[in-house]
């Protein structure tokens, strides 16, 4: 659907205030799609992000700095969601051996069989966004790439 009848607005200053919103209404749209699913599984997409990124790094852990510079979501409180994932077994927290200032976080085994069943879902977040095709969406990877230069 257009995004004119979506929020029922038709016209816009020009084609880049259209773009902006239409990138934050899509972003709005798809994070709502994600979290349908991972509620299911009682994480949010913040904390399936970690836990993503843990995956990528296991079994070496990672620190809270690494975690911040990889997140989607800039605006994320990782110590407080590293918290959050502890309080479900999902990571663990300990001192780390080269500088006991600092914090390793390591997935668990729990962490990694609850991704292993979110995985599963794969084909179900992929066909949100099957309306289009996979030349598209290169082309759109191309040009959001471009965007933010």
């Amino acid at each position: 659907m257009r995004l004119e009848e979506e929020i029922k607005q038709e016209s816009f200053r020009n084609e880049y205030h259209k773009l902006a919103v239409n990138l934050i209404f899509t972003h709005s749209w798809l994070i709502s799609k994600i979290e349908s699913i991972l509620t299911e599984f009682d994480i949010t997409p913040q904390q399936f992000n970690i836990l993503r990124i843990l995956r990528g790094q296991y079994p070496s852990p990672a620190s809270i700095t690494l975690l911040k510079e990889r997140m989607l979501d800039k605006m994320s409180d990782v110590s407080r969601l590293v918290d959050r994932l502890i309080q479900k077994s999902l990571v663990e927290r300990k001192a780390c051996v080269r500088d006991r200032r600092k914090v390793d976080v390591l997935i668990t085994k729990k962490g990694l069989k609850l991704l292993a069943k979110i995985d599963q879902m794969d084909e179900e977040m992929d066909s949100y966004l099957m309306n289009i095709s996979k030349g598209e969406a290169k082309r759109i990877n191309e040009l959001l790439d471009k965007l933010r230069g």
